[in-house]
């Protein structure tokens, strides 16, 4: 009898599954209504930026004229790239410029140790390598600008004073002024790898650094051995991040440099601000964005089928 009950007071399969995507179809829409300003903004000031980038990266237009004066060239902006002497220059200073990733990686690491394992005070230490990271670019820049001054700049000075009579010019000089920007970089760079690299230090287990004492490691092999190893996925981490960061160097040129002297502080994106904004040549500087976009996917690619190598998580 109870079993007949049951049976009746059971609603039909068709009913259950009607009820069922009713359910799961409001909160889907739900689900969308959440994130619809995400997406919104995602796909106005990202994906359509991209695409019309790709599109317009095979026309002629000077965006002043309006739709009306877009010229379809095809593939014309991109052979014209490879002898435009400038554009070439910008390619190898952004792949010089690629330097500076190792040299603040390292110095960060060592750094991130001393601080660490061998400093008191260690907040003071670490707001104090970090504060250039937070600081406006335009001030950093200001203040390396007068470090850097030829005449009387403190840097000059201090090279007189101890016996070099005539100092670089630094971002006045062709030969000094990619170095200097360089320089900057670094120090800029410097604080927030570093405390990247202590909050991965912390994470490795102090055991580990027990059991090599006790098997008569020295501090050179427990690097080795211990720390080098189990700070390989920070390292890569940092890697990546740092040399695409490296092709969107634009603040400290705009202020310091604006790309001179003579073109020897052009870098790819400062060229594409100056040929879009300056030149009005939008075609041709969408042509520059796609291939920058292809050498840091193409960089970034090679990461990672490089890490399986020498990154141990």
């Amino acid at each position: 009898m109870g079993q007949n009950m049951e049976t009746l007071t059971q609603k039909p399969p068709a009913v259950r599954n009607r009820k069922g995507w009713s359910l799961q179809k409001g909160e889907t829409l739900s689900g969308l209504l959440f994130v619809s300003p995400m997406l919104i903004g995602v796909t106005i000031l990202v994906l359509i930026p991209i695409i019309a980038t790709l599109v317009l990266g095979f026309a002629d237009w000077n965006f002043v004229q309006g739709f009306d004066g877009i010229r379809w060239v095809g593939l014309q902006n991109f052979s014209n790239l490879l002898r435009d002497d400038m554009f070439i220059r910008s390619v190898r200073n952004n792949f010089i410029f690629l330097l500076t990733v190792p040299v603040y990686l390292l110095v960060s690491m060592v750094l991130a140790i001393l601080i660490d394992r061998y400093v008191y005070m260690k907040g003071y230490f670490k707001i104090t390598y970090f504060v250039p990271y937070v600081s406006m670019t335009v001030a950093v820049a200001i203040v390396w600008q007068v470090l850097f001054q030829p005449s009387y700049g403190p840097i000059n000075e201090m090279l007189k004073a101890i016996g070099i009579a005539d100092p670089p010019k630094w971002i006045a000089d062709p030969h000094f002024a990619l170095i200097s920007i360089m320089m900057i970089s670094v120090w800029i760079s410097i604080g927030f790898n570093m405390i990247i690299y202590i909050a991965g230090l912390q994470s490795i287990p102090k055991d580990l650094y027990e059991a090599a004492e006790i098997d008569g490691a020295n501090a050179w092999t427990k690097f080795r051995r211990i720390t080098f190893p189990l700070l390989s996925p920070t390292t890569f981490f940092l890697l990546v991040t740092g040399i695409i960061a490296t092709f969107k160097v634009f603040d400290v040129i705009a202020v310091l440099t604006q790309g001179g002297p003579i073109g020897s502080t052009t870098m790819m994106v400062w060229y594409l601000y100056d040929t879009a904004f300056v030149n009005l040549k939008v075609g041709y500087a969408s042509a520059i964005a796609v291939v920058l976009f292809l050498f840091v996917m193409l960089i970034t690619f090679g990461q990672w089928l490089a890490e399986k190598k020498w990154v141990n998580y």
